[in-house]
């Protein structure tokens, strides 16, 4: 009976977290990454409760599993997509795992889904010499990279000219961005996303994600590793300044990034971000071996 009316109050008080909005501390954020889990789990621990007759724990806990499982059902349903008509922009993003990631692969992968804009995050001088011995830059000439040793380093390669631009706030991982010129007067503005983790620092966290730009004016996509999944109040205001995430508009909003074994629980922290206007066609998540991380694409169709 114990243990029951501890794991349901544990369960109600981070249902509470997420059904109010409420990230709170490097704790808190961490539990709430794994939402899903905690859904399942809490309509099974419902079931046995009942199934014991500890009926008040049983019932309630199942209410509440309920509740969560209601707002994560429609990341797994495709969304209708806006009347979009204008270019087509194929995106991909891959977290390089400290500049550890299969160069050759990534270049694969770019090869044979044409991808047009390619981010990279924990870019390391060193990965971005092996990406280009693989033959990226042949493919994606353009480029606004910050390599750095470790984890800090990002970049933006493209097939098509880059002008770089500050769009996003200050952070402690590098966030560049740039405007991309697609030709007949078209243009993309993105940015390489990486705020740091909340278990790094809750606040801080919440503070780089509230620094990255608002949608609206030009079309925008923000793609990368935020550290954060769709059960996350912080992330969530984010998409309700313009933006819709292109795995969830798909059905794949369920769909892990990381980490790309089974412990810690997988979980989705690595989005592409797109302008509401735009149209999402298709979305994939890759492997990428030596990664921690899975690489994620999208194909769009511009307003």
């Amino acid at each position: 009976m114990i243990v029951f009316a501890v794991l349901g109050g544990l369960l109600v008080v981070l249902a509470a977290l997420r059904l109010f909005g409420v990230d709170g501390n490097r704790y808190t954020a961490a539990l709430l990454a794994l939402t899903p889990y905690w859904s399942v789990g809490g309509m099974l621990l419902g079931i046995v409760a009942l199934a014991l007759r500890h009926w008040w724990i049983g019932i309630g806990v199942a209410a509440v599993s309920v509740a969560l499982l209601v707002a994560l059902l429609p990341r797994l349903v495709p969304a209708t997509e806006p009347a979009a008509s204008g270019k087509q922009l194929r995106i991909m993003s891959s977290n390089l795992y400290l500049g550890h990631a299969d160069a050759k692969t990534i270049v694969q992968l770019v090869r044979e889904h044409d991808v047009d804009v390619l981010n990279l995050l924990e870019l390391t001088p060193r990965e971005a010499q092996e990406l280009d011995r693989a033959g990226l830059a042949e493919l994606l000439p353009y480029r606004v990279f910050k390599p750095v040793p470790g984890g800090a380093g990002s970049g933006i390669a493209s097939r098509y000219p880059l002008s770089p631009l500050s769009l996003a706030g200050p952070s402690l991982l590098a966030q560049p961005s740039a405007q991309v010129d697609l030709g007949d007067g078209v243009s993309v503005e993105v940015v390489a996303a990486h705020p740091i983790p909340p278990t790094t620092s809750a606040a801080i966290w919440k503070k780089e994600i509230g620094g990255l730009p608002a949608s609206g004016g030009p079309v925008r996509i923000l793609a990368g590793d935020f550290n954060a999944t769709l059960d996350h109040a912080t992330l969530r205001r984010l998409l309700g300044a313009g933006y819709a995430d292109a795995a969830d508009r798909r059905g794949d909003g369920l769909t892990p990034t990381w980490p790309s074994g089974f412990f810690p629980p997988p979980v989705t922290i690595d989005h592409i971000l797109v302008d509401q206007r735009v149209a999402v066609d298709a979305y994939q998540v890759f492997d990428i071996p030596d990664s921690d991380h899975n690489a994620i694409y999208a194909q769009l169709t511009l307003p």
